[in-house]
């Protein structure tokens, strides 16, 4: 079956991958009503396009942080990406490289993050901070030594999730190899020798090797939910130390009250993510659609950003029409990776942009900056008894 947009990968992903792993992909925490709710925000809006505009020129290129990027849309930090495909975070690193768009690092990979930032010297980090400032101020040092320019905070993981579609699938960190386990791999013999025996035979057993300015455990101890706990206590004044600290651009994603991103910008950050994790932290948080254009006008001097729920170029655009400067994908790129390693991430990219570029032409838009919020209208003010939907 032939990828024409970013859903058919899901499929083949699910196919490829065993069902534990798919599902700590695929999954959100809970009944994943924040999850479902970041897909159908997206259909509030309906597009309204300008005609007799020569858009033979359109460009999808626009800048953020001062760096021209190929396209308004970049790879979200994706944990354990190692174990969705063979050294996940390198093949993301590279093809976010060749497609000229960023890469957040995942502060909960399983390579480290010395090893991608030298193949792609644009990635950015993702860091879930540890819960002491030794620690944090340790982890700044080793991100800052390796190279990376761009720093990125996650803000909304306080406490553990509830991810108990996790366990009904018999996933768990730390991993608890049984019966069942072993059968999924039998069962998908491509993943089981080309991503895990082929990591254990070249690379050792995979470590959590980013939380820390030190390497992690291995993902079979049983300390790995200790070593990934402890930030209940973190509050403002870990921010603000933070950007005294990091030299680089620093960019706070989690946020949804237009408070927290207002105080953000205050203490200097440089950017800010809308993001509710993708669903898989609070069952229930509002979709960063729903509250993007508060932050927006709470942040007017830095550039607002969103991910979760972005499946195609029109949800691109949209979230651009409402102020976002940017936004990240996450599992759609996991899920190419997996069904079809480096190539599908690359095709996964195109896809997006060539959705992104045709549907400028279609709305009669030249150049990313001209987009702006008359070019949507909003369905619920058209249709008011929408709103009593669940």
């Amino acid at each position: 079956m032939p990828f024409l947009c970013l859903d058919d990968f899901e499929p083949a992903a699910r196919r490829f991958l065993p069902q534990p792993m798919y599902s700590y992909i695929a999954g959100a925490a809970e009944t994943g009503h924040s999850a479902r709710a970041n897909r159908t925000a997206f259909d509030r809006y309906a597009f309204v396009p300008r005609v007799l505009v020569d858009v033979s020129h359109r460009s999808s290129e626009t800048t953020l942080l001062g760096r021209r990027y190929a396209a308004p849309f970049g790879i979200a930090p994706m944990g354990l990406a190692a174990l969705a495909a063979y050294r996940g975070d390198i093949l993301l690193a590279r093809a976010a490289a060749a497609e000229n768009i960023p890469m957040v690092m995942s502060g909960s990979s399983l390579i480290p993050l010395e090893d991608v930032v030298r193949l792609n010297p644009d990635a950015w980090f993702q860091a879930y901070l540890p819960g002491d400032q030794r620690d944090i101020d340790a982890l700044l040092g080793r991100v800052q030594a390796a190279g990376y320019r761009t720093l990125v905070v996650t803000l909304d993981t306080p406490v553990a999730a509830n991810r108990e579609n996790d366990v009904r699938a018999g996933f768990s960190i730390p991993a608890r190899p049984n019966l069942r386990l072993a059968w999924q791999g039998i069962r998908h013999p491509r993943w089981l020798f080309g991503t895990f025996l082929r990591t254990l035979v070249k690379h050792g057993m995979p470590h959590l090797e980013n939380a820390y300015a030190k390497r992690g455990i291995p993902i079979l101890s049983p300390h790995v939910e200790r070593d990934l706990s402890g930030r209940s206590h973190l509050n403002w004044r870990h921010l603000d130390s933070i950007r005294r600290r990091w030299p680089g651009h620093l960019v706070v994603k989690g946020v949804l009250d237009a408070r927290d991103g207002q105080r953000a910008a205050a203490l200097g950050v440089d950017g800010v993510i809308v993001s509710n994790h993708g669903g898989r932290q609070l069952d229930g948080a509002a979709a960063p659609m729903h509250v993007l254009p508060q932050v927006v006008e709470a942040c007017r001097d830095i550039p607002v950003m969103l991910d979760s729920g972005v499946r195609r170029g029109s949800d691109v655009l949209k979230a651009l029409c409402l102020g976002a400067r940017f936004v990240f994908v996450g599992r759609p790129f996991s899920f190419a990776a997996a069904a079809a390693g480096e190539s599908g991430v690359l095709k996964a990219s195109s896809l997006l942009k060539a959705e992104v570029l045709r549907n400028m032409g279609l709305l009669g838009v030249n150049a990313i900056g001209e987009l702006e919020a008359g070019h949507l209208i909003d369905n619920h003010l058209i249709n008011p008894t929408q709103r009593a939907r669940p």
